[in-house]
Protein backbone atom coordinates (compact mmCIF):
# COMPACT_ATOMS: atom_id res chain seq x y z
CA UNK A 1 0.00 0.00 0.00
CA UNK A 2 1.53 3.60 -1.13
CA UNK A 3 0.88 5.97 1.44
CA UNK A 4 -1.04 9.22 -0.19
CA UNK A 5 1.10 11.59 -2.03
CA UNK A 6 0.46 15.17 -1.40
CA UNK A 7 2.42 17.82 -4.21
CA UNK A 8 4.80 20.40 -3.08
CA UNK A 9 6.27 23.30 -5.33
CA UNK A 10 7.36 25.43 -2.31
CA UNK A 11 10.69 25.64 -0.73
CA UNK A 12 9.68 27.50 2.05
CA UNK A 13 7.16 24.31 3.06
CA UNK A 14 7.67 23.31 6.27
CA UNK A 15 8.41 19.66 5.63
CA UNK A 16 11.25 20.96 3.05
CA UNK A 17 12.69 23.42 5.94
CA UNK A 18 12.51 20.75 8.08
CA UNK A 19 14.32 18.56 5.80
CA UNK A 20 17.03 20.91 4.90
CA UNK A 21 17.95 21.28 8.69
CA UNK A 22 17.97 18.02 8.92
CA UNK A 23 20.57 17.87 6.64
CA UNK A 24 22.57 20.92 8.01
CA UNK A 25 22.75 18.76 11.04
CA UNK A 26 20.46 21.12 12.48
CA UNK A 27 18.43 19.97 15.73
CA UNK A 28 16.04 22.71 15.97
CA UNK A 29 14.80 22.88 12.64
CA UNK A 30 14.96 18.63 11.97
CA UNK A 31 13.01 18.22 15.47
CA UNK A 32 15.58 15.57 16.37
CA UNK A 33 14.95 13.92 12.95
CA UNK A 34 17.94 12.18 10.72
CA UNK A 35 18.18 13.00 6.82
CA UNK A 36 18.84 10.32 4.11
CA UNK A 37 19.30 10.46 0.94
CA UNK A 38 19.81 8.44 -2.19
CA UNK A 39 17.61 5.16 -3.14
CA UNK A 40 19.73 2.38 -1.26
CA UNK A 41 19.89 4.04 2.10
CA UNK A 42 15.82 4.53 1.98
CA UNK A 43 15.55 1.11 1.14
CA UNK A 44 18.61 0.23 3.26
CA UNK A 45 15.95 1.96 5.96
CA UNK A 46 12.81 0.34 4.98
CA UNK A 47 14.65 -3.17 4.85
CA UNK A 48 15.82 -2.45 8.40
CA UNK A 49 12.63 -1.41 10.17
CA UNK A 50 13.57 1.92 11.11
CA UNK A 51 10.60 4.38 11.38
CA UNK A 52 10.30 6.98 8.79
CA UNK A 53 8.23 9.72 8.98
CA UNK A 54 8.23 11.46 5.76
CA UNK A 55 9.33 10.44 2.47
CA UNK A 56 10.56 13.03 -0.15
CA UNK A 57 10.30 12.32 -3.83
CA UNK A 58 11.73 14.41 -6.67
CA UNK A 59 9.97 15.12 -9.78
CA UNK A 60 8.53 11.71 -11.58
CA UNK A 61 10.39 9.41 -9.39
CA UNK A 62 8.61 6.59 -8.42
CA UNK A 63 8.25 6.15 -4.56
CA UNK A 64 9.96 3.53 -2.84
CA UNK A 65 8.13 -0.26 -2.29
CA UNK A 66 7.29 -1.38 1.20
CA UNK A 67 6.68 1.94 2.61
CA UNK A 68 4.40 1.75 6.16
CA UNK A 69 0.52 3.11 5.29
CA UNK A 70 1.44 5.37 8.25
CA UNK A 71 4.29 7.15 6.36
CA UNK A 72 4.30 10.63 5.22
CA UNK A 73 4.97 11.01 1.30
CA UNK A 74 5.47 14.14 -0.25
CA UNK A 75 6.14 14.75 -3.68
CA UNK A 76 8.84 17.85 -4.55
CA UNK A 77 8.91 19.67 -8.07
CA UNK A 78 12.58 18.86 -9.15
CA UNK A 79 13.72 22.53 -8.26
CA UNK A 80 12.49 22.00 -4.76
CA UNK A 81 13.75 18.79 -4.03
CA UNK A 82 17.19 20.39 -5.60
CA UNK A 83 16.97 23.15 -2.77
CA UNK A 84 16.20 20.61 0.43
CA UNK A 85 19.28 18.13 -0.27
CA UNK A 86 22.84 18.22 0.17
CA UNK A 87 24.15 16.24 -2.78
CA UNK A 88 24.72 18.13 -6.00
CA UNK A 89 23.49 15.43 -7.46
CA UNK A 90 20.64 14.47 -6.18
CA UNK A 91 18.84 10.67 -6.77
CA UNK A 92 15.44 12.35 -6.68
CA UNK A 93 14.35 10.53 -3.14
CA UNK A 94 15.36 11.45 0.37
CA UNK A 95 13.43 10.83 4.24
CA UNK A 96 13.40 11.91 7.18
CA UNK A 97 13.66 8.96 9.91
CA UNK A 98 13.35 8.53 13.67
CA UNK A 99 17.52 7.47 14.64
CA UNK A 100 17.64 4.25 16.43
CA UNK A 101 18.69 4.81 20.32
CA UNK A 102 20.77 2.04 22.14
CA UNK A 103 22.82 1.55 25.32
CA UNK A 104 26.00 0.28 26.24
CA UNK A 105 24.42 -2.51 28.20
CA UNK A 106 22.47 -3.78 24.95
CA UNK A 107 25.95 -4.69 23.99
CA UNK A 108 26.87 -6.54 26.36
CA UNK A 109 23.94 -8.91 26.95
CA UNK A 110 25.72 -10.45 23.96
CA UNK A 111 28.15 -13.90 25.02
CA UNK A 112 31.78 -12.59 24.30
CA UNK A 113 30.68 -9.22 23.14
CA UNK A 114 33.19 -7.95 20.26
CA UNK A 115 33.09 -3.89 20.78
CA UNK A 116 34.38 -1.05 18.23
CA UNK A 117 35.57 2.51 19.90
CA UNK A 118 36.23 5.23 18.18
CA UNK A 119 38.07 7.53 20.11
CA UNK A 120 38.09 10.44 18.32
CA UNK A 121 37.57 9.66 14.48
CA UNK A 122 37.42 12.80 13.05
CA UNK A 123 36.67 11.81 9.06
CA UNK A 124 33.38 10.68 9.00
CA UNK A 125 34.24 8.30 5.78
CA UNK A 126 36.39 6.72 8.08
CA UNK A 127 33.65 6.41 10.96
CA UNK A 128 31.41 5.30 8.17
CA UNK A 129 33.24 2.17 6.68
CA UNK A 130 34.21 1.07 10.45
CA UNK A 131 30.49 0.89 11.11
CA UNK A 132 29.98 -1.12 8.29
CA UNK A 133 33.37 -3.36 8.98
CA UNK A 134 32.08 -4.06 12.88
CA UNK A 135 28.56 -5.05 11.12
CA UNK A 136 30.12 -7.39 8.70
CA UNK A 137 32.34 -8.97 11.19
CA UNK A 138 29.64 -9.60 13.75
CA UNK A 139 30.98 -6.59 16.51
CA UNK A 140 28.14 -6.16 18.95
CA UNK A 141 27.97 -2.36 18.37
CA UNK A 142 30.64 0.95 18.37
CA UNK A 143 31.11 3.15 20.90
CA UNK A 144 31.84 7.02 20.07
CA UNK A 145 33.83 8.84 22.65
CA UNK A 146 33.63 12.67 22.76
CA UNK A 147 35.92 14.56 19.51
CA UNK A 148 34.46 11.60 17.06
CA UNK A 149 32.10 12.97 14.18
CA UNK A 150 28.42 11.82 14.42
CA UNK A 151 27.42 8.54 12.76
CA UNK A 152 24.34 10.68 11.30
CA UNK A 153 27.04 13.07 9.47
CA UNK A 154 26.27 12.21 5.72
CA UNK A 155 29.29 11.49 4.53
CA UNK A 156 29.40 8.58 7.54
CA UNK A 157 25.82 7.25 6.59
CA UNK A 158 26.87 7.07 2.50
CA UNK A 159 30.12 5.14 4.05
CA UNK A 160 28.26 3.03 6.28
CA UNK A 161 26.30 1.74 3.08
CA UNK A 162 23.10 0.67 5.49
CA UNK A 163 25.03 -0.71 8.46
CA UNK A 164 24.69 2.65 10.67
CA UNK A 165 21.09 1.98 10.49
CA UNK A 166 21.01 -1.55 12.27
CA UNK A 167 24.13 -1.16 14.05
CA UNK A 168 23.94 -0.32 17.65
CA UNK A 169 26.30 3.02 17.57
CA UNK A 170 26.46 4.55 21.39
CA UNK A 171 27.90 7.97 22.35
CA UNK A 172 29.71 7.19 25.60
CA UNK A 173 32.69 8.63 28.11
CA UNK A 174 35.65 7.73 29.36
CA UNK A 175 34.29 6.43 32.86
CA UNK A 176 31.74 4.32 30.58
CA UNK A 177 34.64 3.11 28.68
CA UNK A 178 36.44 2.15 31.83
CA UNK A 179 33.67 0.73 33.68
CA UNK A 180 34.12 -1.74 30.84
CA UNK A 181 37.45 -3.73 32.27
CA UNK A 182 35.28 -3.94 35.51
CA UNK A 183 32.96 -6.23 33.31
CA UNK A 184 35.69 -8.13 32.31
CA UNK A 185 36.17 -6.63 28.50
CA UNK A 186 39.39 -6.55 27.68
CA UNK A 187 40.45 -3.00 26.03
CA UNK A 188 42.93 -3.46 23.06
CA UNK A 189 44.46 -0.25 22.11
CA UNK A 190 45.03 -0.59 17.69
CA UNK A 191 48.51 1.09 16.86
CA UNK A 192 50.97 1.47 14.61
CA UNK A 193 54.22 -0.54 14.56
CA UNK A 194 56.04 -0.28 18.29
CA UNK A 195 58.06 -2.38 20.18
CA UNK A 196 55.51 -3.01 22.95
CA UNK A 197 52.88 -3.78 20.91
CA UNK A 198 51.85 -7.56 19.83
CA UNK A 199 50.83 -8.64 15.77
CA UNK A 200 47.07 -9.59 15.66
CA UNK A 201 47.19 -13.10 15.37
CA UNK A 202 49.01 -13.14 18.48
CA UNK A 203 46.44 -11.65 20.63
CA UNK A 204 43.25 -13.99 21.77
CA UNK A 205 39.94 -12.46 20.87
CA UNK A 206 37.50 -14.68 21.89
CA UNK A 207 36.52 -13.85 24.81
CA UNK A 208 34.95 -10.07 25.07
CA UNK A 209 36.80 -7.63 24.11
CA UNK A 210 36.63 -3.69 22.36
CA UNK A 211 38.94 -2.39 19.70
CA UNK A 212 40.32 1.13 20.42
CA UNK A 213 40.78 3.44 17.01
CA UNK A 214 42.22 6.72 17.45
CA UNK A 215 42.57 10.06 15.80
CA UNK A 216 43.74 9.85 12.38
CA UNK A 217 46.14 11.86 13.11
CA UNK A 218 47.29 11.64 16.30
CA UNK A 219 46.33 8.00 17.07
CA UNK A 220 45.31 7.21 20.54
CA UNK A 221 45.46 9.78 23.51
CA UNK A 222 47.78 9.19 26.68
CA UNK A 223 44.43 8.76 28.82
CA UNK A 224 43.14 5.86 25.95
CA UNK A 225 46.85 3.98 25.82
CA UNK A 226 47.01 4.35 29.60
CA UNK A 227 43.75 2.38 29.78
CA UNK A 228 44.30 -0.40 27.32
CA UNK A 229 44.99 -3.93 28.39
CA UNK A 230 46.93 -4.57 25.57
CA UNK A 231 48.35 -2.76 22.14
CA UNK A 232 47.91 -4.45 19.27
CA UNK A 233 49.98 -4.09 15.42
CA UNK A 234 49.12 -5.14 12.28
CA UNK A 235 52.45 -6.72 11.03
CA UNK A 236 53.07 -5.04 7.33
CA UNK A 237 55.76 -6.32 5.46
CA UNK A 238 55.76 -2.91 3.40
CA UNK A 239 57.78 0.24 4.16
CA UNK A 240 54.40 1.77 5.99
CA UNK A 241 54.47 3.44 9.86
CA UNK A 242 50.72 2.88 10.09
CA UNK A 243 47.09 2.20 8.21
CA UNK A 244 44.65 4.38 7.51
CA UNK A 245 41.71 3.95 10.73
CA UNK A 246 38.92 2.27 9.25
CA UNK A 247 41.43 -0.04 7.41
CA UNK A 248 43.21 -1.17 11.06
CA UNK A 249 40.19 -1.31 12.59
CA UNK A 250 38.37 -3.64 9.70
CA UNK A 251 41.46 -5.65 9.91
CA UNK A 252 41.53 -6.20 13.84
CA UNK A 253 37.84 -7.18 13.44
CA UNK A 254 38.52 -9.20 10.32
CA UNK A 255 40.85 -11.51 12.87
CA UNK A 256 38.83 -11.23 15.80
CA UNK A 257 36.05 -12.84 12.97
CA UNK A 258 38.14 -15.62 12.36
CA UNK A 259 39.44 -16.43 15.24
CA UNK A 260 35.81 -16.91 16.92
CA UNK A 261 34.95 -18.73 13.58
CA UNK A 262 37.46 -21.37 13.44
CA UNK A 263 37.29 -21.99 17.53
CA UNK A 264 33.65 -22.96 16.57
CA UNK A 265 34.48 -25.30 13.75
CA UNK A 266 36.90 -27.05 15.93
CA UNK A 267 34.11 -26.98 18.60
Amino acid sequence: MIPNETTISSKTNARVKQLRGAFAGNARLSEGLVAIEGEHLVEEAIRSGVTLKTVFVGGRKPAPAGLPPETELLRLTDDTFVSAVETSSPQGIAALMVPPVHRLEDLLKVAAPLIVIACGLQDPGNLGALIRSAEAFGAAGLLTTAGTVSAWNQKALRSGAGSTLRLPVVPTTVEQVRELKHKKVRLLAAVGSRNDAMDAHDVDLHGPCAVMIGNEGAGLSDEWMAMSDARVTIPCPGPVESLNAAVAGSLLLYEASRQRSASKEVG
